[in-house]
């Protein structure tokens, strides 16, 4: 900021005026630490806005911690992006059959449910990438723990679906409300938040067609899901029809998964998504 400028300018002459002369046969000092980069101060940015109506808001516990974790990120996890479309032609005929048979239950399957069990289910089949960075080492997790962004007042909880490639569709439907909903109130447990290797964000239901998501550490990935869209695409005959796409984009901690490994990883939750029978089996 200009002011910023100004009082170094008024205070640097004098400062090097005092400063003794190095003696000629001093050591060379030793570099000083590169400090964290930080943003703008409280006061510099009430300044910008003085005169200007707003309302301030006093950050809670956790929007602090969610500020922290994810600065904590995006400065020192080496994200990469592997981006896929999948077409949910085949989910949303199974998931209507299934919905209309489960119905006297009181039980009704959401995208998102298929979207849990494909990436719990694609963990199992690519087992390298099931894993978290764990700051001097990398730790392989044998069970999906799959963490689901669950957006309440004020932030957003990760909720962790433990053991969810061992869970049915029901199952992980029925446990999904039931976090979420506690999630919204705030009554989750810390174990119920905490933990997981592999995270899902959903926003397709808010019409978002794509984006990319941050990564929760110390997961090694985290899929951002957008809206299914009807697009005109080419057939396996080589013809125009319509079909339901849906966009994803896999974010990847580079310490943890390398590039052909996530590649495989996305190439098996598109194969689960789009033959969602063989998940079942």
């Amino acid at each position: 900021m200009k002011a910023d400028v100004e009082a170094q300018g008024s205070t640097a002459p004098k400062a090097a005026a005092a400063a003794p002369a190095p003696a000629a046969t001093a050591a060379p000092a030793k570099p000083a630490a590169a400090a964290m980069p930080q943003g703008m101060s409280a006061d510099t940015v009430r300044k910008i806005y003085e005169g200007r109506e707003h309302t301030e808001v006093t950050l809670d516990g956790m929007r602090k911690t969610i500020a922290a974790r994810l600065t904590e990120a995006k400065q020192t996890i080496p994200h990469f992006y592997l981006r896929r479309e999948v077409r949910l032609d085949a989910l949303m005929a199974f998931r209507e059959t299934l919905n209309a048979q489960i119905a006297a239950r009181g039980i009704k399957l959401s995208v998102n449910d298929f979207i849990i069990k494909a990436c719990a289910l694609a963990l199992q089949a690519v087992p390298d990438a099931n894993a978290v960075w764990a700051g001097d080492r990398i730790l392989k997790l044998k069970p999906s723990d799959v963490a689901v962004a669950v957006a309440i007042e004020g932030g957003l909880f990760t909720p962790v679906l433990k053991d969810a490639e061992m869970k049915s569709l029901s199952a992980l439907s029925a446990e999904m409300k039931d976090l979420a909903g506690r999630a919204r109130s705030k009554k989750l447990a810390p174990h119920e938040y905490q933990g997981g290797s592999f995270a899902i964000s959903n926003l397709g239901m808010f019409g978002i067609e794509n984006f990319d998501a941050v990564i929760n550490p110390p997961h090694g990935a985290i899929l951002a899901v957008g809206a299914g869209l009807k697009k005109p695409v080419v057939g396996k005959d080589g013809q125009i029809e319509v079909a339901t796409m849906m966009s994803m984009t896999l974010s990847v901690d580079h310490r943890v998964i390398d590039g052909a490994l996530g590649a495989e990883l996305m190439k098996a939750i598109v194969e689960n998504l789009e033959n969602p029978v063989a998940m079942l089996a």
